[in-house]
């Protein structure tokens, strides 16, 4: 019997993931002096620091943009997937490391277990699909 999870159209990991990472795109870069203080209850008060939350939201709306297309365009899949799994097993790689050293973040456990789920399940469309 197959698993629920092979049962799943092999798109819906980038659809998902892509809507996801650009949603948090946004929140981080979208308006940072209003949007961190109000979530994270932190304060971005530096040209820098604005500068660099808002180059993280390109970098996830660019990303996130990437896996829609290869949601929907089969020339594209293989790569936008392979994306999909390196930025997630990276991004959770980081949070994992800072859980290691610097403790553990309740704002920020939940999207560790996401990362995992998105890294695991691409990994298993790559070699599902290949």
């Amino acid at each position: 019997m197959e698993s629920k999870l092979g049962q799943l159209p092999k798109h819906l990991n980038l659809l998902v993931s892509g809507i996801i990472v650009i949603c948090a795109g946004l929140v981080y870069g979208g308006h940072p002096t209003v949007l961190m203080p109000m979530i994270l209850d932190y304060e971005v008060d530096s040209l820098e620091l604005m500068n660099m939350l808002r180059a993280v939201m390109g970098i996830y709306i660019g990303i996130g943009i990437f896996w829609l297309i290869g949601a929907y365009n089969e020339k594209v899949w293989y790569s936008a997937t392979l994306c999909n799994v390196l930025f997630m097993g990276g991004i959770s790689f980081g949070r994992i490391i800072s859980t290691i050293f610097d403790g553990l973040s309740t704002p920020f456990t939940p999207a560790l277990f996401l990362e995992l789920v998105f890294f695991g399940w691409g990994l298993f469309n790559l070699k599902r699909y290949r």
